[in-house]
């Protein structure tokens, strides 16, 4: 604290500090000169760029100074001082005299994060607040605590009450980032002992049966097989049948002019890095393709703090204003949902967006996702866009990585979110509405696929998820030990997401629907099931080239038929869906590759058995999916794109 004289009046005392008194800090508008005519008595700005600043602060959801800012047109210290001299406060570094943590402590450093405030020091019985924002301060004060007020203001950087805020209270954020969603919704609970001996008793128990009982025992595997394959068949059909008549509809009804948009928001993107020093600047040139106004546009990369090699990287390169780096401190797990999770508090936006580190999206992209979620009422709190590959000629595994991805975002998910269905989110190219991501507590930072596992928690809580046609170009994982471990990653992911929703299935019905209920329990466990029991399906192909079959004794020739007519119809559904989502001029040349996904997918029943052994050993390892291999850029032109997405 700050020794301040017994016989100083508080107003003396304020002023040896350099800050206001009060009442003097919070004058009426009235008593204020606009900032812009500061500026100009300053020469710091050109009556020019003032005047287009104006024009733009008019139609956007955005502060004067960072408009300027983010065009360059005046250097952040002439801002401010502009400010200082607009509110009567005093500027001041909480670098160079830090605050007293048990301010922050009162008012608590996440709200401190979120409304760019910092309580710096208790001055003659009165809070001294130093903030980027005086604007907010007036609302801002009636928000604190009664018991520190009265509140006097002083002026800091942005990036400075930032930078405090950490110097304090760094561990308390990345903690509670680890801790966000609610303990009956994150795996964080998880058991390993319990787990790995549960693995090892499954195991032993699944060996003793087949000795004892095979016959038995494969039937009993083989029809749990079949069913999740007709399940898993029937919903893959009735999503596509969906997308198919929602497009129809949707292309007979006359088109509606979307209804304007008054005021621009903020948009945050978060772009988590982890080791990927080599693209690290290509992102950024991507991203700059983005048509959203720089002044809207609050870029997070977000990177850990051990990773030297991409921070060293990240420092040599001169941002923009629109960009700038958020360091996650190391903790006892390093995922990308963590890193999420404390990055949030950084943000500026309303509407929060994640890409990955190799994207590259469609430079419209913000504009549609701010008119679906202006066209649309609260309660749809997600956007999913489209992702695609931009090299899909590389080899045999990208070209089926495209095909299936194909079918998966652009008939599969769509369908779903038509059927009501519960939607699991893809980890990139998805934009929330702040505040319903933050009432969720934000990503499960123990969970290896937090997209699909945020997906059910939205639907849980009566948010909806809708797909938009915006595509995000990103590299395809195109040789086979990094595809086993990236698709292993996800389904590990999948039977934890399972797991922890289903730790009261009563509850989750209550709260899905019976509908969508079932639909969870097809998407997770049936896919699950799938991957593991792959190889129990491969023998009704062999059966339909004339081959013998373990169960025909038990079932008879025309047991094995339906068996064998249901394993092909699945394939004929399969490919159908795949050829359908590959119909545009971008992707017709994977037509004559659609017969080899057969030899594609028994990869996936390896990713399987390691995902479900990295569940009772592993289960919060991250497997990281490097990138940078094929970085060639997005190729496809105007023409095209609007085609595909047709």
């Amino acid at each position: 604290m700050l020794a301040l004289a017994t016989d100083q009046t508080p107003q003396a005392a304020l002023a040896r500090v350099g800050v206001d008194a009060p009442q003097a800090a919070l004058r009426g508008a009235h008593a204020r000169r606009p900032l812009g005519r500061i500026l100009l008595e300053m020469q710091v700005i050109s009556p020019d760029n003032l005047l287009k600043a104006l024009a733009l602060r008019k139609r956007q959801e955005v502060r004067l100074g960072d408009i300027l800012l983010a065009h360059g047109w005046v250097r952040e210290a002439d801002l401010r001082a502009a400010l200082a001299e607009q509110w009567h406060a005093a500027v001041i570094d909480p670098l160079n005299d830090l605050p007293d943590p048990r301010l922050i402590d009162r008012i608590g450093a996440e709200t401190c994060l979120k409304s760019g405030m910092l309580p710096w020091r208790r001055v003659a019985g009165c809070t001294v607040i130093a903030t980027s924002r005086p604007e907010d301060f007036a609302r801002l004060r009636d928000t604190l605590p009664e018991a520190l007020a009265p509140y006097a203001m002083v002026i800091a950087s942005e990036p400075s009450v930032h930078a405090a805020l950490l110097a304090r209270r760094q561990t308390a954020l990345i903690r509670r980032a680890e801790t966000l969603v609610a303990a009956r919704e994150s795996c964080r609970d998880i058991n390993r002992a319990l787990a790995h001996k549960t693995a090892w008793a499954a195991l032993i128990g699944a060996a003793a049966a087949f000795w004892l009982a095979p016959v038995t025992s494969f039937a009993l595997v083989t029809f749990w097989a079949v069913l999740t394959l007709a399940a898993g068949s029937a919903l893959k059909l009735a999503a596509f049948l969906a997308e198919l008549l929602g497009n129809w509809r949707e292309r007979r009804v006359a088109a509606v002019p979307p209804p304007s948009i008054a005021r621009l928001p903020v948009v945050s993107l978060l772009v988590p890095l982890f080791r990927e020093h080599d693209i690290s600047g290509r992102l950024l040139a991507r991203l700059a393709r983005l048509s959203y106004p720089r002044e809207l546009l609050d870029v997070l990369l977000v990177v850990e703090e051990e990773d030297a090699a991409t921070r060293a990287v990240l420092a040599r390169i001169r941002l923009p204003h629109w960009a700038r780096v958020i360091v996650v401190p190391d903790g006892p797990i390093r995922t990308k949902p963590r890193a999420l999770n404390f990055a949030l508090n950084f943000c500026r936006g309303t509407i929060i967006g994640v890409y990955d580190a190799e994207d590259a999206p469609d430079p419209d992209q913000i504009f549609a996702v701010v008119r679906r979620f202006h066209e649309r009422g609260p309660e749809v709190a997600c956007l999913q866009g489209v992702l695609d590959y931009y090299n899909p000629r590389t080899n045999w595994l990208s070209r089926c990585f495209t095909a299936e991805y194909a079918a998966w975002f652009r008939a599969m998910l769509p369908g779903l979110a038509r059927l009501g269905l519960v939607v699991p989110l893809g980890g990139t190219t998805l934009f929330f509405r702040r505040a319903a991501l933050e009432a969720l507590g934000g990503w499960d930072a123990h969970n290896v696929t937090e997209d699909a596992d945020l997906g059910i928690r939205l639907a849980r809580h009566g948010y909806h998820t809708e797909l938009i046609a915006t595509v995000t170009h990103e590299e395809a994982n195109c040789r086979t030990l990094p595809w086993v471990r990236q698709r292993s990653r996800w389904l590990k992911g999948y039977a934890m997401t399972w797991g922890v929703h289903m730790r009261d299935p009563l509850l989750l019905w209550r709260q899905l629907g019976a509908w969508r209920f079932i639909g969870f329990q097809v998407l997770f466990l049936g896919t699950l099931s799938q991957y593991l029991l792959a190889p129990v399906l491969w023998v009704l192909a062999v059966v339909a080239i004339g081959a013998g079959h373990p169960l025909h004794g038990l079932v008879g020739d025309r047991g094995l038929g339906l068996l064998t007519g249901l394993f092909i119809a699945s394939e004929v559904i399969t490919m159908g869906v795949a050829a359908w989502a590959v119909r545009g001029r971008e992707h017709r040349h994977l037509w004559p590759w659609l017969p080899v996904l057969n030899l594609y997918f028994p990869l996936g029943a390896l990713a399987a058995w390691k995902a479900i052994y990295e569940v009772a050993v592993r289960p919060f390892y991250w497997d990281k999916t490097a990138h940078g291999f094929f970085d060639q850029p997005a190729s496809t032109p105007p023409a095209a794109a609007a085609a595909e997405r047709a």
